[in-house]
């Protein structure tokens, strides 16, 4: 899988934020998951954080990454990082967007 870093996301903090998500394999074809790979968003303040803020699955036939106004209300206002993994389904895992930052930014009242 082509590997894509720095990719932002600005978000106002307790709205909905979709994105579909398209993966290269690594001879510059798109890639279609097969059956038993599981594609994941994850979430964290910093890299060397363990917990995990948000984490998602993204449904292989959509490709359609999620967060939900639920998801990010009570996180404080900021930036935060997140990447995209492919487990397939024979057992290889791919970061294939990593080093990339979110941004939660306020809201009107």
């Amino acid at each position: 899988m082509q590997r894509i870093s720095g990719t932002k996301i600005q978000l106002t903090r307790g709205d909905t934020f979709k994105a579909t998500i398209s993966m290269i394999d690594s001879a510059g074809q798109p890639y279609e998951p097969q059956a038993g790979d599981v594609i994941r968003f994850a979430m964290k303040k910093s890299y060397t954080d363990n917990e995990v803020l948000i984490e998602k699955v993204i449904p292989n036939d959509t490709l359609l990454l999620r967060i939900e106004s639920n998801d990010t209300k009570e996180l404080p206002f900021g930036k935060y990082v997140y990447d995209i993994q492919i487990t397939y389904a024979y057992g290889d895992i791919d970061t294939f967007i990593d080093r990339s930052e979110i941004e939660l930014t306020e809201e009107v009242d």
